[in-house]
């Protein structure tokens, strides 16, 4: 229990399925904490995903005033608030500051029509290089391209074009600025030298952005502006208390759970599944897709991830899982809670039913083609091996990462902590546990990125000199998983022999899936 006088930190932690306002103290203990759920997204047409600025910021504003309502803590405690968000989701704001669009939401998967090339040099470097497809790709997601080639009026009343973290800053402080630790996106950004791209970059050729819209840049922990009124009267937070910058929630969320170099792995059961380490290298995980700003400043995250990760949890809810809904509503508990009865039902290694979890494609492995697969079905199998098979799969996945983040870091990873809302479940942290073959370590608390958050506030302020300190303050292992012999016996053979020769074996029937179908685009 923290002390009545002790200063708090507050950290907004807006994600994907909520926003939370989380207060901490200075030892990382969750003081209390409220939680606003968001609709992730609206759909206009198949593969959109859009979201309207405002209304993440009405929630935000909502989480805050049933923070202070439903805690009776004084905001007059808060010494300081930091703000962490979902990546990669963009916000055109016009001369006035008010949104031009809805955002669009990382999940996106719209694409922009690639017309011509950049000109020389790049062309003759790029085909020398032979990574086209690399830039072809980073063009045609860019979420600036698609709105100045189709919606050419809005593109050209766009003053600002900011991430969801500088559209937040903005509210609370009217200032243009965000951290460097929130850059994740197809944006002119240069992730080795942790800046905007040098004026003759090749980004600016392949965007039309132009540096005037984008928002001045700090490194985590440092000062970004102080709270105004206006945002003061609609969140309860007291006029001027600073705002530190902190970082993407991912970069957070590593931080949080205690990593600080590459030998501490975060593994994060998130909408999008991750395996992340902090460096203070600049290494390439996966040749030619950059590791991103970390929440430490001047480092980098090493990251692995499943785009739609423990979204499939939610999808097989949806799909499959009426039953627990059901109960659940009649418990009052969450139906996520009882899908351990499922885990549990069902033997290490779903009786062979093994799933490989590309529900949405990626760039290198899986390419763009990609899709989901399960195979191994029998007459004995049920929706139960179909489930604990999804996590299964989620963690071959995963395991594949750490060993490509080990090679390309050249540094062995000694401890395995597991953050998001799949390390709640300690089914799911023991079949992590058992896939890796080594312990996996739950963070202390669940919060991990609103934590990570409260950790550069408490740099920022000035509470600690440096992350790493504060880290070793504010931050501990919780539960810790070892691997069970037999379990882990039966994985490792299913881990080699099957799932690591799926995708070679299925790559060219997606192809052909997609040459006959056109889907995915």
């Amino acid at each position: 229990m923290s002390a009545p006088d002790q200063p708090l930190l507050l950290a907004i932690d807006n994600g994907t399925q909520s926003v939370r306002a989380l207060l901490f103290d200075l030892q990382g203990t969750l003081v209390h904490k409220s939680k606003v759920e968001l609709e992730a997204y609206f759909s206009e047409q198949n593969g959109w995903a859009e979201q309207h600025p405002a209304y993440y910021w009405e929630q935000l504003c909502n989480a805050c005033q049933r923070l202070w309502s439903e805690s009776g803590i004084d905001p007059g405690r808060v010494a300081g608030v930091s703000v962490t968000t979902q990546r990669t989701t963009m916000v055109n704001l016009d001369a006035s500051g008010e949104p031009l669009r809805p955002a669009i939401v990382w999940l996106d998967q719209r694409r922009s029509e690639v017309e011509g090339g950049l000109g020389l040099p790049w062309d003759l470097l790029f085909r020398t290089l032979r990574v086209e497809h690399v830039i072809r790709n980073f063009r045609s997601r860019a979420a600036c391209n698609w709105i100045a080639r189709h919606q050419p009026d809005i593109w050209a009343r766009t003053d600002r074009f900011l991430l969801l973290s500088g559209y937040l800053i903005h509210k609370l402080s009217g200032l243009y600025r965000d951290s460097v630790g929130a850059q994740v996106g197809y944006i002119p950004f240069d992730y080795k030298k942790l800046d905007w791209a040098a004026r003759f970059d090749w980004k600016w050729k392949a965007l039309p952005v132009e540096r005037r819209m984008l928002p001045e840049l700090v490194k985590p922990c440092a000062r970004i502006g102080t709270v105004t009124e206006s945002a003061a009267a609609q969140t309860g937070i007291p006029v001027g208390t600073p705002i530190i910058a902190a970082a993407a929630d991912k970069a957070c969320e590593v931080i949080g759970a205690g990593a600080t170099d590459p030998g501490v792995a975060c593994m994060s059961y998130g909408t999008t599944a991750t395996i992340n380490t902090n460096n203070a290298r600049y290494v390439e995980v996966e040749p030619l897709i950059p590791p991103y700003p970390s929440a430490i400043p001047d480092h980098h995250c090493s990251e692995v991830m499943v785009y739609r990760g423990f979204w499939m949890v939610s999808w097989f809810k949806t799909e499959f899982g009426w039953p627990e809904q059901e109960e659940a509503r009649r418990l009052g508990v969450t139906p996520e809670s009882l899908f351990d009865r499922l885990v549990e039902s069902v033997p290490p290694g779903s009786l062979g039913l093994t799933l490989q979890p590309y529900w949405s494609p990626g760039v290198k492995e899986p390419g763009p083609e990609a899709k989901g697969a399960i195979i191994g079905f029998g007459d004995v199998h049920t929706r139960a091996h179909m489930y604990r098979a999804l996590i299964e799969g989620l963690c071959y996945t995963l395991r594949a990462g750490k060993e490509r983040t080990e090679r390309r870091n050249k540094v062995p990873i000694r401890h395995l902590r597991v953050s998001g809302g799949g390390s709640t479940s300690d089914a799911i942290m023991q079949i992590t546990a058992d896939i890796f073959g080594m312990p996996a370590e739950r963070p202390h608390t669940y919060e991990t990125s609103g934590l990570g958050a409260a950790i550069n506030c408490a740099v920022g302020l000035g509470h600690y000199p440096d992350v790493p300190t504060a880290i070793r303050a504010m931050t501990r292992v919780g539960d810790v998983f070892t691997p069970d012999e037999t379990s882990r016996r039966v994985y490792e053979r299913l881990y080699q022999e099957v799932f690591r020769q799926m995708y070679g074996r299925l790559q060219p029937l997606y192809r052909s899936i997609r040459e006959i179908t056109g889907y995915p685009p």
